[in-house]
């Protein structure tokens, strides 16, 4: 069945191109349901396909030679992934599962190799590899600069604006993503005991509250910013 290129048009790896394109796209792209917690890619597993997210929440994550899981990030509708063995030819480089009930539009190395020819797509998909380094690099930078504090304020507010829903009175945001302490404690690289003392405080002060499915509501994002940019 094709994909509804009205429903393309608002990926922002689409942006700027052409019919000519999303009707490529609608005709030989592929969209498929995932269930809650179902693996799509598997770290050192050969890739042939770019998927999209068109609804839903991915988990992205790397697996240690000690058989520890660290988390790396969370993926969200908009988002894609699995384009770097697309580019390179190599193995997988994470794992990726599904947190919620997931759709997602998959682009296999045919139909990539063709699009890759289409300059806005290129640019498009450079802008968006660009952002991911710059965001990584700014990580690197606060693991080296900041206390725990302040890594914990800096990424539950990079998340907010990432994936946050603004509540109805326009001033809290919630987070749509399960978010356990221990993610926390991979991405900020400290213990999850640390980590803990930091959330318990932000939600003592009423910065912060974390409902039973770990989803996070952001209450005074100016206290957040404020433990950021005090390092």
């Amino acid at each position: 069945m094709p994909v509804d290129a009205n429903i393309l048009r608002t990926i922002r790896l689409f942006d700027g191109m052409g019919s000519d394109q999303f009707t490529l796209i609608s005709e030989r792209g592929r969209l498929r349901a995932y269930k809650p917690e179902t693996v799509v890619i598997n770290q050192d597993d050969t890739g042939e396909t770019l998927y999209l997210i068109m609804k839903g929440i991915v988990k992205v994550s790397l697996n240690r030679p000690d058989g520890r899981e660290v988390f790396l990030a969370v993926l969200a509708s908009g988002d894609h992934f699995g384009e770097l063995s697309l580019i390179d030819s190599k193995y997988r480089s994470a794992n990726v599962v599904t947190q919620e009930e997931t759709l997602l539009l998959s682009i296999d190395r045919a139909l990539f190799d063709e699009l890759t020819y289409c300059r806005q797509f290129m640019l498009n998909l450079l802008a968006s590899l660009a952002a991911r380094s710059r965001r990584g690099n700014e990580r690197v930078a606060n693991l080296a600069t900041m206390s725990v504090q302040g890594l914990v304020a800096h990424h539950i507010l990079e998340f907010a604006q990432l994936y946050g829903q603004s509540g109805a009175d326009g001033k809290d945001v919630t987070i749509p993503i399960r978010i356990t302490q221990n993610d926390l404690a991979d991405v900020v690289g400290a213990s999850r005991e640390r980590v803990n003392h930091v959330v318990k405080h932000f939600k003592e002060n009423g910065s912060i509250s974390v409902n039973n499915q770990y989803h996070i509501t952001v209450h005074k994002m100016a206290d957040l910013q404020r433990c950021v940019e005090m390092q």
